[in-house]
């Protein structure tokens, strides 16, 4: 556990979203307290990017600001970088 844990910090915007936002980088095995909850990173975190709150099924929602932003286009684990490697956004059309 770092020394300055109480700089590190995420939003989590809406209780039932399963992502947290970063509010700084973060490097992998930093512990961050998000909700009341202590997740363990597991990559590199740069801010304004999604946390993985719980962990999250293959197809299960992303759930960002109360709503559904994408799926899991794989398992992912609490304390892990949510981006476009493992989610498929329900906002892009592709053709």
């Amino acid at each position: 556990m770092m020394s300055n844990q109480e700089n590190l910090i995420a939003i989590l915007i809406n209780e039932i979203d399963n992502v947290a936002v970063a509010c700084n980088d973060f490097k992998r095995h930093e512990e961050i307290n998000i909700h009341g909850k202590t997740v363990v990173l597991l990559d590199d975190i740069g801010m304004a990017h999604k946390i993985a709150v719980t962990d999250i099924s293959k197809g299960e929602d992303i759930v960002k600001f109360g709503v559904c932003i994408g799926s899991a286009t794989a398992n992912i684990q609490a304390g892990e970088l949510v981006h476009l490697h493992n989610i498929k956004s329900n906002y892009i059309v592709m053709r």
